[in-house]
Order: structure tokens, then sequence, then C-alpha cells
């Protein structure tokens, strides 16, 4: 029996700080309706898909909370939920998590069909800086707002709707680490789904990154891992001018041999579509990247024993 699973990626344009959420969720509820009825089963909206991101501004704690969701669901995002769940589609989202201890995380979760949360993600890989940079327009304080993810990698398998799909979750700058995917890849991934909010120039000051090249890196961040890990990559931006910062677009679903099968052309809100074969994941899996007989994880150290570069004597 076929496994295949119509993929679709909910491109959104700016969210801009101004914006009420009553607003941003009649727009990704819009994607969700448009995405369903072209057969979708599974939707993947952005990093931060509820708000602009604000990193990019130095916010006092009385601003920077109200950023943060204390429970997902909640009131406030409730229609999203209930509105899948009348559609029978499943969806990944990204936002920013208040844990009941306090801590702040860039966090995704995964929801079935059913209505119910089958994955949970918080971000691992966290940019930018803890202190403001003098002098710049905008900065990329994740470091400051956030914690390091806490809960590593974790697969998960998808409702029987899915065919049991092996499912992994990454966060924006996580899909530029290859360590992140090949954990997930170890575990037997089949689809990969990720959100990301780039910006469209250099977020650490300079000039030395483009919209261009920051478009390419994460097209090909995407592709690159797709195929070394054969899964299938939906990887979904927030794109255009939000609050007078760029951010670029690029969204994309790969196929587990690199290949982008769906592309977005817009920096607006939009979706993109895919039908995915699960069991095109085999080639790679049983062939090239077969794990079990071709790693030698015993010349491996280095990977997880070093964290910055030190080069030879």
């Amino acid at each position: 029996m076929p496994r295949t699973l119509v993929l679709a990626g909910a491109q959104t344009g700016p969210i801009q700080r101004a914006d009420t959420r009553a607003h941003t969720l009649d727009r990704l509820i819009a994607l969700l309706e448009s995405a369903a009825k072209d057969g979708a089963q599974l939707v993947v909206f952005p990093e931060l898909a509820l708000t602009t991101f604000f990193p990019r501004w130095l916010l006092s704690e009385a601003e920077l909370d109200a950023y943060f969701e204390r429970a997902m669901p909640n009131a406030a995002c409730a229609a999203l939920f209930a509105r899948a769940k009348e559609l029978k589609v499943g969806f990944y989202l990204g936002y920013a998590e208040r844990a009941a201890d306090g801590r702040r995380f860039n966090t995704a979760i995964t929801v079935g069909p059913d209505g119910a949360i089958i994955g949970k993600y918080r971000k691992v890989h966290l940019p930018g800086s803890v202190e403001p940079r003098q002098g710049d327009r905008f900065q990329q304080l994740e470091k400051r707002y956030f914690e390091y993810g806490d809960l590593g990698f974790p697969a998960f398998c998808g409702p029987t709707e899915w065919h049991r799909a092996i499912m992994g979750m990454l966060v924006c700058n996580d899909r530029r680490w290859p360590e992140a995917w090949r954990c997930y890849g170890l575990q037997g991934v089949e689809l990969m789904l990720m959100g990301y909010n780039s910006a469209a120039y250099d977020p650490n000051g300079g000039t030395t990154e483009s919209e261009d090249i920051r478009t390419f890196h994460s097209t090909l961040a995407a592709q690159a891992n797709a195929y070394m890990n054969a899964t299938w990559a939906v990887s979904v931006a927030k794109a255009g001018t939000e609050d007078g910062s760029g951010l670029i677009g690029g969204s994309v679903i790969v196929s587990p041999d690199g290949v982008i099968v769906a592309q977005a052309k817009t920096l607006g809100d939009e979706v993109i579509l895919a039908e995915c074969d699960l069991d095109a994941c085999r080639q790679g899996k049983e062939k090239m990247f077969n794990f079990a007989a071709h790693r030698r994880p015993e010349h491996y150290r280095r990977i997880v024993d070093q964290v910055g570069a030190e080069p030879p004597a």
C-alpha cells in the first residue's frame, strides 16, 4: 500500500508589531483552509508564527512577556486548533513558549489531525547575542530572550492517517547544523518539519550577507541535509518586510533525493503543496546512507567532544 502524504508549507508574509492576534490568526486559518482545500493533510507554519520577530529589539520584561504563550493551545489561538480539527488537518506551529517554571524557549509543536499535540521541540542552536550591539538599528537577541532547548532531537511517529511517518522538527538556525539532522537520521526520520524567520541582511552586523545569498543558504541546507539523511523536508518562512526589517522567503518542500518539489514564489502569504511518497526514503536509507553498514562512529569523537575549532599544531 502506498505511503503517500500530502504536505503543505504555509509561508506567511510579515506579521507587524501592531497586528492583533485575531488578525494574525485569521491569516493562519485562511492558509490552513486553502491548503486543506487542495488536499493537504499536514500544514507547516513558520517559526514564531503568532508574532513579529521580537528579538530584533531590546525589550523590557513587561514588553517581552506579551510575546510568550504560557500554554498551548490557549484562548488566543484556540480557533486555529479548532478549525484544523474540523478539517482533519494537522499542523506544525512555531511560537515563543513561557514554561511553567518561568523559562523561555523558541518552540515548535506538531498537532495531529485530531487536534492533539503529538510532538514538541525547543530550538537548540540560538543565534545572535545576549547584549545588544551598539549603534545597530536591528538586533538579534535570541540568546537574551530564550534558553537553549532542553529536549534534544526527539523523533516521533505520526498517526495512522500519516502512515506512522517517523517525524522530526527543527526551528530556523537549527536547519543549518548537520549534527541536528543526523540525530534525527539515526532515528530513521522520514519527514522533517522546519519553520524560520531569517533576516534578509547580515543579522550579526556588517554587509557580507545579502538577501540572495541567505536565501540560497537556506535552500541549500534543506536540500543537502534532506539528501544526506534520506528524508522529506518542509522548510517554511515568515517573509517580507516586517516592521522595517527584511526577512527572506524561499519556503521549500524537498524530496529525500534533495530535489525541490515545491517552492514559494513570493514574500507573502502563500501555500506550497506536494504529494510525498514516504517510501522514497528507502533508496537512501538502504544504500548510500545505510548507517548500519557504513558509519564509523569511532572516528567521530571530535564532533561531540569539541565545541570551537582547534587548528593543527
